[in-house]
Parts: C-alpha cells; structure tokens; sequence
C-alpha cells in the first residue's frame, strides 16, 4: 500500500494553473502521497492573465484533478484549506475574505506556529512593477514566457540525453545581476515589514525563488513555484520548516516497480 508523508503544514504557489507551463502533474503526484491538517495555497494558482489572453482552452482535465485532490483531502483527511490570492488569480479580490466548512479565501493569512507567528501573503503587493506597473509586469510576463518555452526544449533534448531536469531559467536567473538584487529587495522588504507587525516570520511566493533563511531576527520563507523549481515549504509537529523539491525517480526500495515515483528532496542547511 501507498505510504503517505505526513505534515502539519504544506504551502504551495505559483502552479499557474492555465497556462502550457505548469508542472501539474508533478504537483498531483506530490498531493497524492501527503497529508497535512493545513494546506495554504499561496497565490498564483490559476493564472487568470492566461485565461483571459487565451481561453479556456488552456485548461486541462490534470488542471480539474488537482482541485479533485485537494476536496478529496478535505473531506478524507479534514485537511483546513487556505487560498490566498495572487496577483494573476487576483479575480479572487471580490470573494475574499469567505469562509465555508474547512476552505477559507482570503488576502493575507496569520499563521501561528509553536509560539512564532508568520505574516503570510503571495507577495506581489510588496513588488512594485506588478502594483504600479501592471502594464509593465504583463510585458515582462511575455518575456518571461519565452524563457519557459526555451527551458522546456533545452529539457526535451537533456531527456533525450538521460539527464534529469533542469531549471535553464532559474540558472539564468541567478546570474542576472539585476534580477538577484531584485530578489534581494524583495525579500528585505518583506521581512521588515513582518517585524513592523511584531511578527517573528514572513511566508510568501511569487518570485519563483524558494527560500528559508534568517533575515535579521525575522524567519524568512518562500515556498518557490511549480513551473520551474517544483518546490513546497513543509512544517512537521515540532514547527520545522524544509524547502521540498520534487523529484520523479525510480523507487530504488521496489526494483520491480517499473512507475516512477516521488522523491522529495530536503533544502540543504
């Protein structure tokens, strides 16, 4: 039988639901095999920006299962389930804040973790160029799905090859100059604005960069993306936070099972 990990929190963004790029599957794959009592969908789930460029026709039956996977948890395990919006499914603005039986949608969320409270939010409301400029963050949005389309070919020819995934644009990324003191930013803001509200640790995502490290005296959490990182933040009973990264390899404990199976992959310390 199927064992399943077991967490008290799981936080998810950024699968971008919509849209051609989306590791679906994968994070299917990682639901299936998880139970949580908390599952927080950080923002950037369904990508609304696509759906209103391209139609409906960008959505998939592997979109619809993910959200068959997430009722199923609720209601076989009573996991809590909280959506907080993003800014490309920012149409969730005129629902928040709702509350029904075990499934809230709200803006931002408190969480309190073994005596440590976390400001939680997606985080494009800290990034300037997608709230003063939204003009601008659709063009680069443009950009950016270009570099996606040229990863996924680079990653179609290192299949061919044998070799495993590889994030072209987060490499790409991580030499920009610009783009890692963006990050940098980006992140220095968040956390002083968590001490502003006398709070110990700040969880968000929308960057596509996950992360878990001290800033200051402020824990700093970012639960990465599901379209080219394939990552989630875990808490376990004690209040221990991980970076996950997903990973599908032969189960080398079942040699004879011929599916591939998920690996999950502890963040280095």
């Amino acid at each position: 039988m199927e064992s399943r990990r077991n967490y008290r929190t799981i936080v998810l963004s950024d699968i971008h639901l919509g849209t051609s790029h989306s590791k679906v599957e994968q994070v299917c794959n990682f639901l299936s095999q998880a139970n949580c009592e908390r599952l927080i969908l950080n923002g950037d789930i369904i990508d609304g920006w696509s759906l209103q460029k391209f139609g409906a026709g960008k959505w998939k039956p592997q979109h619809t299962r993910f959200f068959k996977i997430i009722m199923k948890m609720m209601e076989n395990y009573g996991t809590e389930v909280i959506y907080i919006r993003g800014n490309h499914d920012d149409f969730i603005d005129s629902l928040a804040p709702l509350k029904f039986a075990n499934l809230s949608i709200v803006k931002e969320y408190m969480l309190e973790s073994n005596g440590r409270h976390y400001f939680i939010t997606h985080g494009d409301v800290f990034d300037k160029v997608t709230t003063q400029m939204k003009w601008l963050a659709k063009l680069e949005d443009i950009g950016y799905t270009l570099l996606l389309w040229l990863n996924s070919q680079y990653n179609r020819w290192r299949i061919k090859q044998g070799k495993p995934y590889y994030s072209l644009s987060q490499e790409i990324k991580q030499k920009v100059k610009s783009a890692v003191s963006y990050i940098s930013d980006f992140e220095k803001v968040l956390a002083e604005f968590a001490r502003n509200r006398q709070c110990e640790g700040v969880i968000c995502g929308h960057i596509h960069h996950p992360e878990n490290k001290m800033i200051g005296d402020v824990h700093y959490l970012n639960s990465g993306d599901w379209v080219e990182t394939m990552s989630a933040l875990t808490e376990d009973e004690e209040g221990n936070w991980d970076i996950l990264y997903y990973s599908a390899d032969m189960d080398k404990e079942n040699t004879n099972n011929e599916n591939m199976v998920l690996t999950l992959i502890p963040a280095a310390s």
